[in-house]
């Protein structure tokens, strides 16, 4: 991971930013996923936990090869009046390394139950016993809110940073360009 891209939304009055960066997202994810690509991970420089939001600014990391193949594509087509778009940079030499992952929440006891209940024919009433409400858990993590192409039901992308490490740990990156394991160059 030598080189960035930054891809900065620009202010749209009929558009909030969280809409535009989840069509720009989605579309990053099906170019990904057409390419079959492992070698380019995504981060969110401008993400507040707290708040908790992803910010304005998506940034691509990888080789410059693969940055180049990725940015001659058509993908961005319908972007281009919501985007101001950088040129691929060299990495800063000083740059810090993160994890940049998706976070899986088991959220609704309900659909947990049904799915228990279609896997080991249980009733409702024994589901309910293994599976109590209280077993709810929630993330107070930033999100992007996608529409899935085979399914066509829409689901929250949870998005986590991880902790700032002074080494990089290379590795694959799944469509959304995410990892578990491997970091991007983090400054």
């Amino acid at each position: 991971m030598d080189h960035y891209v930054d891809i900065e939304l620009r202010p749209d009055p009929e558009f909030p930013p969280h809409q535009l960066l989840a069509a720009l997202y989605a579309k990053l994810h099906r170019a990904l996923a057409a390419q079959d690509s492992t070698a380019i991970g995504v981060s969110f420089p401008g993400f507040d936990s707290k708040a908790p939001h992803l910010g304005t600014r998506l940034r691509l990391h990888g080789k410059i090869e693969a940055l180049s193949t990725l940015l001659a594509g058509d993908w961005l087509t319908g972007m281009r009046d919501h985007i101001a778009l950088a040129p691929p940079a060299p990495v800063p030499g000083n740059a810090k390394h993160r994890c940049v992952a998706r976070i899986q929440v088991k959220s609704s006891p309900e659909r947990l139950r049904r799915r228990l209940m279609r896997r080991q024919n249980i009733d409702a009433q024994e589901a309910r016993q293994r599976i109590p409400d209280e077993s709810a858990r929630f993330a107070h993590l930033p999100f992007i809110q996608l529409r899935s192409t085979s399914t066509g039901q829409t689901f929250r992308l949870f998005i986590e940073h991880g902790p700032i490490q002074p080494i990089a740990i290379a590795g694959a990156f799944n469509a959304y360009g995410l990892s578990q394991g491997a970091t991007i160059p983090w400054f």
